[in-house]
């Protein structure tokens, strides 16, 4: 007997997405996966910006490429009468509506959350901003990077000398989570009230969260974590180690019983176990120089496999420092089968399946990354239009 498979949990959703860069993309994206519709709407010259980053994907750009599979894309001038009219009937039929425009921009054109959701009641529709709807900073302009430095995250990130942002576009990222979440939340409200609603994001906002250990350590001890690289501000030793013949271990000991197994199986000295200068997570701290010059020495003797088959022998939490080509051969992706093929204009594409696993079975969709405007006609005459509306669309660039 063949096994049912479940839908996936979001099938006969219908996503509208004004949407460009990383965060609105990023969320939409989390919807598709799990089976809905997602129309991107893109600007007809050139579509979403992020298009044009890089071309590291085979010539297609690696943050597009990441945010934007399983999508249609829809090439349409909104600002023209014509091409808003399209957006606004595909909305009328449409469960969510997210958009990630500049300040004020969707509101002159009427796409703002709140003017959606009084016309249709069933509608969510989600606003993710730079720094919110009100206040000071509500016009500026919002980038990752400067989000990242307003929300703190630079401050606490780099080594004592130089502060850096983080690697990965954190504030984006952490936008488009909530954005993902907070429409979950709108969808279960739904199904209970019979109403959607309003959902507002920002990226200060959600990053600020994430400041959270940091955060409620300046506020309530007066001072701030210390930026210590891949140290801990406040354990020790937690570092990364060169090994023998090049590659650095990451170690963490999180209490003293580690310690003295450290010190015993993989230093070799189990005096120091009981040492007053190290016994206690506070004597290493402050003796965090010499801790950290006893665990180098010794696995500084050692290469990269056997210093962490002497780690895990004595139970010690560490892990190997990879590079991010080493990470897309990482052998427990490898082992749980966690790589597919997508589809995309340039041929198929390796990509990781979302970190949500549901039961039975069933796997993200993981749809194809669109070109622009690949799905431009196919909505346009699902909204009933002629093929001569089409072509008078083209001709006078308010579609592609």
């Amino acid at each position: 007997m063949i096994p049912r498979m479940e839908p996936l949990p979001l099938t006969g959703l219908t996503v509208i997405a004004l949407e460009q860069a990383v965060a609105a993309p990023f969320a939409t994206r989390q919807l598709a996966d799990l089976g809905a519709r997602v129309v991107k709407v893109e600007r007809v010259d050139g579509g979403d910006f992020a298009r044009a980053y890089d071309t590291a994907a085979h010539g297609l750009a690696s943050h597009f490429v990441w945010c934007n599979r399983g999508k249609e894309s829809l090439a349409l001038d909104v600002k023209d009468p014509r091409g808003l009219a399209v957006v606004r009937r595909l909305i009328a039929d449409a469960d969510v509506f997210v958009q990630n425009l500049a300040h004020g921009a969707a509101a002159r054109l009427g796409l703002d959350a709140a003017t959606l959701c009084a016309a249709h009641p069933r509608l969510i529709a989600v606003d993710i901003s730079g720094y919110g709807p009100s206040g000071p900073y509500a016009d500026k302009r919002a980038y990752d990077m400067l989000v990242q430095s307003e929300a703190g995250l630079v401050s606490v990130t780099g080594t004592p000398e130089q502060p850096v942002k983080a690697g990965i576009p954190a504030a984006d990222i952490a936008a488009g989570m909530y954005a993902f979440s907070g429409v979950l939340a709108a969808l279960v409200r739904r199904g209970v009230t019979g109403r959607g609603g309003p959902v507002e994001v920002s990226m200060l906002d959600a990053l600020a969260e994430w400041m959270g250990h940091p955060l409620h350590h300046a506020m309530h001890d007066g001072t701030p974590p210390a930026r210590t690289g891949l140290a801990h501000a406040v354990i020790a030793p937690y570092d990364a180690y060169a090994t023998a013949g090049g590659g650095r271990v990451l170690l963490s000991v999180q209490n003293d019983r580690e310690w003295r197994r450290l010190a015993e199986q993989v230093l070799g000295r189990p005096e120091l176990g009981s040492d007053p200068a190290y016994a206690t997570n506070a004597a290493r701290v402050g003796n965090r120089g010499r801790t950290d010059a006893l665990v180098a020495a010794a696995l500084g003797e050692l290469d990269v496999d056997e210093a962490l088959a002497r780690l895990e022998g004595a139970g010690i939490a560490c892990a190997r420092l990879r590079d991010v080509q080493e990470v897309a051969e990482h052998p427990q992706f490898a082992a749980r089968d966690r790589w597919r093929e997508v589809g995309s204009p340039v041929g198929p594409l390796r990509a990781l399946l979302p970190p949500i696993t549901l039961p039975g079975g069933v796997e993200a969709r993981m749809g194809d990354v669109p070109a622009l405007g690949e799905h431009t006609e196919a909505l346009l005459r699902a909204v009933g239009m002629t093929g001569e509306e089409i072509a008078a669309l083209r001709r006078d660039g308010v579609a592609a």
